[in-house]
């Protein structure tokens, strides 16, 4: 009997309340690893395809009013026998939606810490891995749900030589389509809530028996006797008993792996139906008055002029770097009065109280968005002594117009920090939104973070405004528009490549490459 290409489930939605929250435990076990640490398909966060490069550690910028995703992620998951192709089928997925927010979670990195009796049964191959039993489903739902909130989340680094945890955890960020996969992924109540779609990937056993042997041998350097010891042994019994039962839960079966290019197209076109989002940045609020966030430098005659130096396109280098750092330094200088402080009373040398002001918070941190908020971390040093600096990189997609995040470096304990996030120019905010959005993922408090920037677009003041109302505003000017090309009107022209001496491309945008003023 040939089978079809693509079932579609009688018990998608329903099902679930047959299942106890783990399936009874067995006795029999599975032979430990031979790889030594799980490798969380979320790491790396660069997943090349044969068409492009996906920035697995990028996040969509569009938040509403409360500074949350207007939408949640999407969330797939990917269950099968173990050597099954749920992996393949992962990658020719996020290949074919060609979406650029995609987080890749494996149920490897949530196996449990094994106890000291525990240890002694992997070690005589008498550990079952293949049993729900194995894995921490409290610690995997719960990372799970944060992802589709589009929070970020630690991700455990599992050991498989010491069957524990790595000290350092990885860092994953939301996304708008999360791919879950794993041998148990439909085993738990809670974890089945989360998932969008439910894919079960059904291949026969002599193939997967074929694909565990190339694995094994090739990979993990066991023997051919041994691998079919322990498939007979262990994972042929709990694919029986566990895993294929719950192919009934599934939305969609998958027959023959990610050779099943029909099946995968199917899916993909329903996953975009599912992907539509709101993406008006704040556009209602766009003739109100600008709020009350908002601090405008002073436009005295000294500020005025520089603006004219640095605005001017026949401006030379040398001058256009002076007279921005000199307005830099007078920006910086305006957020530290908005700092909190409390009265502080010294003696002068003439033996006289003085009563003055100091800081009232625990540090001062600096986060420049990466590369044109660099050029202002020189003015934050001259004012702030023994300030620590963080990077952000957010580029543009130059397929969808919209940002992504790229690299991330912050100091540790930022959550404790006031913080001052530089950039230079702000058009539609998006890339000022995102990186709010990942300083509150670290804990940073809404308050405590100071937007810094030489130019903004009344646009780029309400977009963030609107999606982080606590969040201070502070620039040099505010110019009226922003045209089509993003280029804020009337402008300064890329600043980045301005102030490094570099040629912007013809159709540069202020949202191009590494000059992402949005």
């Amino acid at each position: 009997m040939v089978l079809p290409v693509l079932f579609f489930s009688l018990h998608s939605g329903g099902g679930e309340g047959s299942l106890d929250r783990l399936l009874p435990s067995v006795s029999t076990g599975l032979s430990p690893r031979k790889r030594t640490t799980s490798q969380c398909k979320s790491e790396p966060p660069l997943l090349r395809t044969s068409k492009r490069t996906i920035y697995t550690a990028g996040r969509p910028p569009w938040y509403n009013e409360h500074g949350t995703q207007s939408k949640e992620a999407f969330v797939i998951g990917l269950c099968g026998g173990s050597a099954s192709g749920k992996t393949t089928v992962a990658r020719k997925i996020i290949e074919a939606l060609d979406v650029p927010w995609v987080v890749l979670l494996s149920m490897d990195s949530f196996y449990k810490v094994l106890s000291s009796d525990e240890q002694a049964l992997a070690a005589s191959n008498d550990y079952n891995f293949d049993h729900p039993d194995a894995f921490d489903f409290d610690l995997l739902t719960h990372t799970l749900r944060k992802l589709k909130q589009g929070k970020s989340v630690k991700i455990p680094v599992y050991d498989f030589t010491t069957h524990g945890r790595q000290k350092e955890w990885k860092t994953v960020y939301g996304a708008s389509v999360i791919i879950f996969e794993g041998i148990m992924s439909f085993a738990d109540k809670a974890l089945l809530q989360l998932l969008d779609m439910k894919i079960f990937v059904d291949t026969d056993s002599d193939i997967r028996l074929v694909h565990r042997l190339r694995r094994d041998i090739t990979e993990r350097g066991r023997d051919i006797e041994g691998v079919i010891k322990q498939y007979n042994k262990f994972v042929k019994p709990a694919f029986e008993q566990y895993i294929e039962p719950t192919m009934r839960l599934a939305d969609i079966v998958v027959p023959r792996g990610g050779g099943n290019m029909v099946a995968i197209d199917l899916i993909v076109q329903h996953v975009h139906s599912q992907l539509e989002e709101v993406r008006s940045l704040a556009s209602a609020h766009q003739a109100q008055p600008l709020p009350q966030t908002l601090s405008v430098l002073e436009s005295t005659p000294q500020v005025k002029g520089m603006h004219t130096i640095i605005r001017n396109k026949e401006t030379s280098r040398d001058e256009f770097i002076f007279y921005s750092k000199r307005l830099m330094r007078l920006l910086i200088e305006r957020a530290l009065s908005f700092l909190p402080s409390q009265v502080h009373i010294v003696q002068t040398p003439q033996g006289e109280d003085y009563e003055g002001r100091t800081f009232h918070g625990k540090r001062i941190t600096g986060v420049s968005i990466l590369r044109a908020g660099e050029t202002m971390e020189p003015a934050l040093r001259a004012v702030c002594k023994d300030v620590r600096i963080g990077k952000i990189l957010i580029q543009t997609n130059q397929d969808t117009g919209e940002p992504e995040l790229h690299y991330l470096r912050l100091p540790k304990d930022i959550s404790e920090d006031h913080v001052i996030l530089m950039d230079c120019t702000v058009s539609t905010g998006a890339a000022a939104m995102m990186a709010v959005r990942v300083l509150l993922d670290h804990d940073v408090q809404e308050d405590k973070i100071l937007l810094v920037s030489l130019l903004m677009a009344e646009m780029g003041v309400h977009s963030v405004a609107y999606a982080f109302p606590q969040v201070k505003i502070i620039t040099t000017a505010v110019d009226k528009k922003v045209n089509d090309l993003f280029h804020i009107i009337p402008g300064i022209g890329n600043f980045g490549d301005r102030y490094f001496g570099t040629d912007a491309p013809p159709d540069w945008s202020d949202e191009d490459m590494d000059e992402p003023s949005y």
